[in-house]
């Protein structure tokens, strides 16, 4: 079953919520990723800023689930 979170008494699917996180995470990791030389010579930043969404979406995804048990947060 897909489980649903309830933020201020709205219901969101956690997916949505997890991806809310990663969004934030990534925007504020942009400026420290902008101070690091290897990224002047890469081809498409923005590839490494879809990249880096898609690792933390996946990776903040992963630690709910093994972190939080099934019933706790929905």
């Amino acid at each position: 079953m897909i489980e649903e979170i309830r933020l201020f008494g709205v219901y969101m699917p956690s997916a949505l919520f997890w991806a809310a996180i990663a969004l934030t995470v990534t925007f504020l990791s942009r400026g420290i990723l902008a101070r690091i030389p290897l990224r002047q010579f890469l081809w498409h930043p923005g590839l490494i800023d879809l990249a880096t969404f898609f690792l933390l979406w996946w990776g903040i995804t992963r630690l709910a689930d093994a972190c939080f048990p099934h019933g706790f947060i929905s």
